[in-house]
């Protein structure tokens, strides 16, 4: 049920965070290099490192929560113990997925 409710969130997440950052991306663009710099100074602040870090544990969240209800559609997986396993999974497989790209691009002097 947990993993349910959380991929709803991250879904609902994504859809808000991303037209809102595309909005603002696209006025900042728009309005000229003063408000861009303005825009990529916060983007790479240390509170915009945050918040792009959280949306992509919501996207990976998100995508190991539907490959696993994709799975559930398809009529497998349905045992409690298999059930239980696949949902820590999801949660285990996003933490590490976004941990390691996020090293990845801090290893890359970003």
């Amino acid at each position: 049920m947990a993993v349910s409710i959380i991929h709803r969130v991250t879904g609902n997440g994504l859809a808000t965070a991303g037209a809102l950052g595309l909005i603002w991306w696209l006025m900042a663009a728009a309005t000229g290099p003063e408000a861009y710099a303005t825009f990529i100074a916060c983007a790479t602040s240390p509170i915009g490192y945050l918040v792009m870090i959280g949306l992509s544990w919501f996207f990976f969240q998100h995508l190991f929560s539907g490959l696993r209800h994709f799975v559930l559609d398809i009529g497998a997986g349905y045992e409690l113990k298999s059930n239980k396993s696949w949902s820590l999974a999801t949660f285990a497989a996003s933490l590490i997925v976004t941990a390691l790209m996020w090293l990845y691009i801090f290893g890359k002097g970003f």
